[in-house]
């Protein structure tokens, strides 16, 4: 590599092999292109083979120094053990110079949750929200059956999306998801969410393919998920802007709040490990600490 500006057909080629073989996300990709771009002009690298532990330890110091986020860091050094692992096994380096570097422990941010009131409110939004006149008049059933269903089953945003008729079954009570990985998981859903699926189905004639859909009766997207979700905190009093992730968050600390067992809740979840799941516990201890103050005469 002549100058640090200039083509990198081993980078390149990595990144085809994240997006064709590995099927990353486009984020990811992006962030790993950064990373490697970022590292190769700061250290003026000519040659990956040559770059030694130290230049990797050198650029860890400089951005601990800039006080990037642990996250940021560790995503940056992800990318860099990623590209030494192909570029040993598929160009036959002979050592991997990052594998030995010791990065700052990962910050321990407990998930938002939402109060049970506050779920009630932001759920019971779409029927009293004021109505589009461009909308189907069904539109509004569908939004109130998505959050339901979400905060019910405790589903990802594009577990909920991908959602056939088929997958919900009144009778069991049940709905069929492909999770991560492709592996499928069934989940209870309550009362509530049948009730307001059932509504929204009758209302909008959906009789098979695709569960929820949008204006144009396909299926509907991830991001227009996302966007209601977003237009009905307007009619709610909650102060805070939450993501989708926050009603499967709410849901997990709901349960365990409500004496279910961990390993229920990762089955629930779809979580492959356990520790994943195990943040939720700190969740609800720090909720009891939060009561015990707010209500014990000698706290």
């Amino acid at each position: 590599m002549a100058a640090h500006n200039s083509r990198d057909p081993l980078a390149e080629e990595f990144l085809r092999f994240l997006q064709v073989e590995r099927n990353v996300s486009p984020r990811t990709l992006m962030a790993y292109r950064r990373a490697l771009e970022s590292f190769r002009a700061q250290k003026k690298v000519r040659s990956w083979r040559d770059c030694r532990a130290d230049d990797f330890r050198d650029y860890l110091f400089d951005i601990m120094k800039k006080r990037q986020a642990r996250a940021y860091i560790r995503l940056q050094f992800s990318a860099f053990r990623t590209f030494y692992r192909f570029l040993v096994e598929r160009k036959n380096f002979p050592k991997d110079p990052v594998r030995e570097l010791q990065l700052p422990k990962a910050e321990k941010k407990l998930p938002l949750v939402l109060t049970r009131q506050q779920i009630d409110e932001l759920l019971t939004a779409p029927l009293r929200a004021p109505k589009s006149r461009s909308a189907p008049s069904w539109m509004p059933l569908r939004d109130a059956a998505i959050l339901e269903l979400f905060y019910s089953s405790g589903l990802r945003l594009s577990e909920l999306a991908s959602l056939n008729v088929a997958d919900v079954d009144i009778y069991t009570e049940s709905v069929r998801v492909l999770g991560k990985g492709r592996k499928e998981r069934v989940c209870p859903v309550g009362a509530p969410a049948l009730e307001a699926v059932s509504r929204y189905r009758a209302a909008a004639k959906v009789q098979s393919g695709p569960l929820f859909i949008n204006k144009s009766r396909g299926r509907i997207s991830p991001r227009s998920i996302w966007l209601i979700l977003k237009r009905y905190l307007r009619h709610t009093s909650i102060p805070i802007a939450i993501s989708p992730h926050k009603l499967r968050h709410s849901f997990a600390t709901h349960l365990l709040d409500g004496g279910a067992d961990l390993r229920s809740v990762q089955a629930l979840l779809g979580h492959a490990s356990l520790s994943t799941t195990q943040i939720y516990t700190h969740v609800t201890v720090e909720r009891l600490k939060k009561a015990y103050a707010d209500a014990h005469p000698r706290a």
